[in-house]
């Protein structure tokens, strides 16, 4: 009975630890430009980024992460969306940059969410070397909580950014429409003009 109590209390715990901090930002990137966003991490540090482009050309851009020493961690061409993961390997501040640059006219607009999760091997052992069954279980039950809350993050970003495109169709349809009414009532009016000035022109002859 006290082990499934530590169980649910470490749950509960997992669920705070791991999910310290979430926050998400839509960001334009103009053409021949590139924005980058900073976090200052430790090491062992777990960290998630996701991303999708919601307006603009292709809707594609360029991605890459670059750790303190100025070496890539991760980069991607012209991707519409996706999701990385790594731990951070060492102190200090980390480079989130999107890069428009491919782009001669258009500028993008990018959603994305960076999340910072527990630091890695948090779970330490009383005794060394021991691993009991129950540090297995919240070890594995850690890690599907951090998937989840990747999941559940990176569904957000895309109904959000589904939700723009939609609120965006929607009125470019709108405005198009009442263009549409626009040219059809100059064009009625026009032909009502020349159709009256053609019959007072025959009743001149």
């Amino acid at each position: 009975m006290n082990t499934i109590l530590s169980v649910l209390l470490v749950c509960l715990v997992l669920v705070g630890v791991f999910t310290d901090f979430t926050h998400g930002v839509a960001v334009e990137v103009d053409a021949h430009a590139e924005e980058c966003f900073f976090e200052m991490l430790t090491t062992g540090k777990k960290v998630g980024l996701m991303f999708q482009v919601a307006e603009g050309g292709f809707l594609d851009i360029d991605v890459k992460i670059v750790d303190p020493n100025s070496k890539i961690i991760y980069s991607g061409e012209r991707e519409s969306d996706g999701k990385y993961t790594f731990g951070a390997h060492m102190d200090g501040e980390y480079r989130f940059c999107f890069s428009n640059e491919m782009s001669t006219m258009t500028s993008k607009l990018v959603v994305f969410s960076i999340n910072l999760g527990g630091d890695e091997g948090f779970v330490k052992d009383d005794l060394e070397g021991k691993h009991d069954k129950l540090h297995d279980m919240v070890e594995e039950l850690a890690e599907s909580v951090m998937a989840v809350k990747r999941e559940q993050d990176y569904m957000t970003i895309r109904e959000r950014t589904h939700r723009m495109i939609n609120d965006s169709t929607n009125s470019r349809v709108v405005w198009w429409s009442f263009f549409e009414t626009l040219v059809l009532i100059v064009m009625t009016l026009g032909q009502v003009y020349y159709i009256h000035r053609f019959f007072e022109v025959k009743q001149l002859v």
